[in-house]
């Protein structure tokens, strides 16, 4: 029975790994084409809503995965344009996800693809996510051709996940559906649309502009009910003065009859 390393030393060989990964990689290996640099960032801007929800789900964007590989001593190596994992603690991984030092494997893979773009090989990528991390969920979408397809493993191999009647394809362990908008991937938690940053923009200005009309037909009401009130005490004022004066000139109009009355005594 092979002896087990200590986690020192996996740690110092995964390291080692990923530097050499690294120094491999082809100049076009760091550029990407505008579909899929876009479709990264509208997945990237979801999901973070949704690990702001719930905290187990992390979000990883072109991490290097490392994994051993049997009766290999180098480590299988795959690089997911987008990465997801389930867990309720942070996950420390720096230059790459080693899973000899994680707690938990990859849940799901998203990658991007288009005829023009050779970054990486998918073929081989989805290979790997299929039959040696048996990754539980896959998407694959080309920009280009408006394909998307997400794959479900049973535990044997994968198996696309069927439409619903909205065109929208669930992840039911997670409550998330994904499927085509407007040309790109978009996502929705419990049956409501992720919002993109734009979106919640022109939200935002919306209810600045209702609440600054709101506050403008406050400040119209106030203003007008205000000069009712001045008008009503005017008005009570000038009332009150015309009931002293006639007062006053019943007063005296009773002294000029007493004082008559007297001089005709």
């Amino acid at each position: 029975m092979k002896t087990e390393l200590p986690r020192a030393l996996v740690e110092i060989r995964y390291h080692k790994e990923a530097q050499d990964y690294l120094r491999k990689l082809p100049l076009e290996h760091f550029m990407e084409a505008t579909p899929q640099a876009t479709q990264r960032k509208i997945t990237l801007e979801s999901l973070d809503l949704v690990q702001a929800r719930r905290p187990d789900f992390q979000v990883f964007n072109e991490l290097l995965v490392q994994y051993p590989l049997p009766r290999k001593k180098r480590p299988g190596q795959v690089v997911p344009d987008n990465m997801v994992v389930l867990h309720d603690k942070p996950i420390k991984a720096e230059g790459s996800y080693d899973l000899p030092l994680q707690p938990v494997g990859p849940f799901w893979m998203l990658e991007y693809v288009s005829k023009g773009t050779r970054r990486k090989d998918y073929d081989d990528n989805m290979r790997r996510y299929e039959h040696e991390l048996k990754v539980p969920y896959y998407l694959l979408f080309a920009p280009n051709e408006q394909e998307l397809t997400l794959y479900r493993h049973t535990g044997e191999r994968y198996v696309s996940v069927m439409p619903d009647d909205q065109g929208r394809c669930a992840i039911q362990e997670v409550e998330i559906g994904v499927g085509l908008l407007d040309g790109w991937v978009r996502f929705w938690y419990q049956g409501e649309l992720l919002p993109l940053p734009a979106d919640l923009m022109h939200a935002l200005d919306a209810t600045r502009q209702k609440l600054a009309d709101m506050t403008r037909r406050a400040e119209a009401e106030f203003n007008r009910a205000e000069a009712e009130f001045n008008r009503a005490e005017a008005a009570m004022l000038r009332a009150e003065n015309e009931k002293q004066t006639r007062l006053a000139a019943e007063r005296e109009l009773q002294e000029l009859r007493a004082q008559r009355n007297r001089t005709n005594d």
